[in-house]
């Protein structure tokens, strides 16, 4: 199975900036030729921007860009940087005027670890595109995953770790050559399981000096939790695939990536979780939907795992790669 993760697909660079004082940072994922795009969002606690140019009624074909990042709302920021560097390059959406990059973002809540008022900039954002290469992506506590954690049922005290994973896997037999890749940045209210086993790996512990894991949904239908459970959640993914596809078709692709959220994370699309998936279409290879969204999901379902092993201790918050 290729490791080099969401650059394995033609077209697609990922370039990722992190801030370990503060514990935050952005990850640009840059398809400068265009790329047919799609979305879906199945958590309850979402924060995006541009998200309405994949849908097929907007008057835009293709995005240039998708840019995830740290520190909630105000890392939205950080967009408007991936969208300068583009411009700066001639990218963009021909207006007669000037070419407009379209430049998707969505953000996951990390001011709970490190410095709540550090969060990505314009400037980081501009830095992590700069920084986009076609080479192997670097997985773990790095780019929008640098401040991500798993478990938060009672508070970081009982967390672990996360950070991004990606990984690819092939359509099939049946369509040769095509490929579909995932980048998740996992930042979730609830436990994470290996795909293989079906056991969980990370999450919320019993207590704070213990690896003993406490077993998320099993709490929360048998404790009440005091002030209530925590809102403060999100696991981001980008699927992109060398096959041939239209705006409505990687919606779709999107929206059956999310099998692979819930295969690997435990409870999952809560009200307390902004859960979503862009998928990304740059290639001529010919595959069905719906073998297309099988393997998104196997992607992300690996992926989700790998970010949690691969993630290391930050913050006072451990991890499993120690």
């Amino acid at each position: 199975m290729p490791t080099s993760g969401l650059t394995d697909i033609e077209g697609i660079r990922v370039g990722q900036v992190s801030d370990f004082d503060a514990i935050t940072g952005c990850t640009a994922i840059l398809c400068e030729h265009g790329a047919a795009a799609g979305a879906s969002i199945q958590g309850g606690a979402s924060g995006t921007e541009e998200f309405e140019t994949m849908s097929p009624w907007h008057i835009a074909p293709q995005v240039h860009g998708v840019l995830l990042a740290g520190g909630s709302a105000f890392g939205l920021e950080a967009v408007s940087g991936v969208r300068r560097y583009l411009e700066q390059r001639g990218v963009g959406f021909p207006t007669g005027y000037a070419n407009v990059p379209i430049v998707p973002g969505a953000i996951l809540f990390d001011l709970g670890i490190g410095k709540a008022n550090v969060r990505p900039t314009r400037e980081m954002g501009e830095a992590a595109a700069v920084a986009a290469t076609a080479g192997p992506v670097a997985e773990g506590c790095v780019g929008a995953g640098t401040g991500a954690t798993v478990g938060k049922m009672f508070g970081m005290k009982q967390a672990m770790k996360s950070g991004v994973g990606t990984c690819t896997v092939d359509a099939g037999a049946a369509w040769p050559g095509v490929k579909v890749s995932a980048l998740v940045a996992v930042n979730a209210f609830g436990d994470v399981r290996d795909v293989e086993t079906g056991k969980l790996i990370a999450g919320t512990r019993v207590a704070p000096a213990s690896a003993e894991l406490a077993g998320t949904l099993r709490q929360m239908r048998e404790r009440p939790v005091s002030g209530g459970l925590k809102r403060e959640n999100t696991t981001l993914a980008v699927v992109a695939t060398n096959a041939r596809l239209n705006k409505v078709q990687a919606a779709r692709v999107a929206f059956l990536a999310h099998h692979g959220f819930v295969r690997a994370i435990e409870p999952v699309h809560t009200s307390m979780d902004g859960d979503l998936c862009i998928a990304l279409s740059t290639g001529t290879g010919e595959a069905p939907v719906d073998v297309l969204g099988a393997a998104a999901a196997e992607a992300v379902a690996r992926a989700i795992a790998r970010a949690v092993r691969l993630a290391r201790t930050l913050g006072g918050v451990p991890g499993l790669a120690g």
